[in-house]
């Protein structure tokens, strides 16, 4: 079993059920920032581009705005509904950590950033999530309880 596994295990066993509601929520302000970004593209593109984040020209911000906010319309539902919860997790990881890292920071560490410090809580729930995975209440878990169901069947 490799380590992976090992923590995948983990989390399985050891995934307390109030858990789900934090899942839930977490899914529900993913999605709700996905479409924050869809609806203001021109916005973000404008900070991206003043901020120089990762050297983007015009075009490139505007194809990283729109995968960035498909991702986080998809990902959102996913962790919400809790499907493929930690592949929805790990694909949100490195966006959030670079809104943490590039965009928030460059306004400057404040305690009263408080987009800074909602994007470092969301990125230790998503943390959080990919190790302990979706939990009882789940579209995983009824899709594992329904294979098992038939397997036992035939």
């Amino acid at each position: 079993m490799t380590v992976i596994q090992k923590i995948e295990h983990w989390g399985d066993v050891h995934h307390a059920k109030w858990l789900d509601i934090i899942r839930i929520v977490l899914g529900v302000l993913i999605f709700s920032k996905g479409i924050a970004i869809v609806s203001n593209t021109a916005g973000l593109q404008d900070l991206l581009l003043q901020n120089n984040v990762f050297g983007f020209s015009g075009m490139m911000s505007s194809v990283a705005i729109h995968i960035i906010g498909f991702v986080h319309l998809v990902g959102g539902i996913l962790i919400t509904i809790g499907l493929v919860t930690r592949f929805a997790v790990v694909i949100q990881i490195p966006i959030v950590l670079s809104a943490v890292l590039f965009v928030n920071l460059s306004r400057g560490f404040s305690v009263l950033n408080s987009e800074l410090w909602l994007s470092v809580i969301v990125l230790l729930l998503l943390v959080l999530f990919w190790i302990v995975g979706s939990g009882p209440y789940s579209a995983d878990q009824a899709l594992k309880k329904k294979s098992k169901l038939n397997s036992g069947v035939s």
